[in-house]
């Protein structure tokens, strides 16, 4: 055979692949969800503690106790929502979210949806979304950076008993977190440092300015179980602190949204506020594990924290945004998918495999039965977290 039939057959092979379509990406981001209207809190409510993974009582006594918290909480949380126009914005936010990937995924004939664990669209009707549109696979994304059982693990769970139940049987992959992706942390860093320059040059040059990365709180008893919830918020915080490269920073990690009697984890949101008074040093409060705002941002950050820190004496309290759709976190995002796809498992953190030391036995991977790395010193954490970031 000639050359130049052999090549005539390479390049239309050649051509046939370049001009193949590109595989059909359903992407599922995944949030809490928030009410629409105000007769919605309720239900909202009543369906958080509903979940096992939430309200960790016995399942004989979970409805009856479900509705007592929901009720209870129904007056407070409705005045929350009434600050926000009757409703939570997280949906629009994450619908605009779910925009920017697509136009970030150029390269991959990718659609999102989108799955929330509390409040319409639920699981059930993202699932059938999905198979309506028949992909050739389907990807995860939690909106959660830090693995906790009571949201990507929950979210993963109504996931499964949703694909189930519709009959979505596709290639699969999950994302359980990317609590130091390089990309997250710099997106997140950026955002950080601009929110300080701005605090800063609004505050006389004598007083000192701390920051707060405040996360969402967790009982110290789920944590203690095993869940690595705490210790990924931590990463986190070192890995943005470390790429804002400001060595003399005054940063604090604290928990805030204390919903139950018992001990919670800390230090707590509030107690570093009454700290920072005593210090006489102005606050900007970081929400470290939020990407999208919602009541915990606007109305206990912005509202109740700031009321709490004023009659306190802080003498200046500023906030740094979430991310929402900034272009950095989209971008990140985009790079998180194609770097997922060219893993051979269907469980997958920002580094590929697991990244939780031993202690957290909650952690998926754990779960499925992936050996635990040896636990670093923080140095050697450091570049470990650098190193799968690259």
């Amino acid at each position: 055979m000639s050359h130049s039939v052999l090549d005539e057959r390479a390049a239309v092979a050649i051509s046939g692949v370049m001009n193949a379509p590109s595989p059909k990406v359903a992407i599922v981001l995944m949030n809490l969800g928030g009410p629409d209207k105000p007769e919605s809190v309720y239900p909202f409510l009543l369906n958080l503690f509903m979940d096992p993974a939430i309200l960790r009582v016995p399942f004989f006594i979970r409805p009856l106790l479900a509705r007592i918290i929901a009720g209870a909480r129904k007056k407070p949380a409705s005045e929350n929502y009434r600050l926000l126009g009757g409703k939570s914005p997280l949906l629009e936010l994450t619908v605009e979210q779910a925009e920017a990937l697509e136009a970030a995924l150029p390269d991959l004939d990718a659609k999102c949806f989108i799955a929330m664990r509390y409040w319409h669209p639920f699981s059930d009707e993202a699932a059938r979304a999905v198979k309506a549109w028949n992909p050739d696979e389907v990807i995860l994304l939690p909106l959660y950076p830090q693995h906790s059982t009571t949201t990507t693990g929950s979210s993963f769970t109504a996931w499964r008993e949703a694909a189930a139940a519709v009959g979505l049987v596709k290639p699969t992959r999950s994302i359980c977190c990317y609590h130091s992706d390089r990309g997250f942390v710099t997106s997140e860093a950026g955002i950080v440092r601009k929110a300080y320059q701005d605090a800063r040059a609004q505050l006389d040059p004598a007083i000192p300015l701390r920051v707060l990365f405040s996360a969402h709180g967790l009982p110290e008893s789920i944590i203690k179980a095993g869940d690595p919830y705490q210790q990924q918020v931590e990463r986190t915080v070192a890995a943005v602190t470390r790429s804002m490269a400001m060595p003399d920073l005054d940063a604090v990690v604290c928990y805030q949204s204390r919903a139950t009697p018992q001990k919670w984890i800390g230090p707590s949101t509030e107690d570093e506020i009454e700290r920072a008074a005593h210090d006489k040093v102005a606050l900007l409060v970081v929400p470290i594990a939020f990407v999208s705002e919602h009541s915990e941002t606007l109305v206990e950050l912005d509202v109740e924290y700031r009321e709490f820190a004023e009659e306190a004496g802080v003498p200046g309290y500023f906030r740094a945004p979430a991310q929402n759709s900034e272009p950095g976190f989209i971008h990140a995002l985009a790079d998180l998918i194609r770097r997922t796809r060219t893993r051979d498992t269907g469980l997958c953190s920002f580094a590929g495999s697991r990244t939780c030391y031993k202690a957290f036995t909650d952690c998926p991977h754990a779960r499925a039965g992936a050996a635990a790395p040896t636990s670093p010193t923080p140095d050697e954490m450091a570049e470990i977290e650098l190193e799968h970031a690259a």
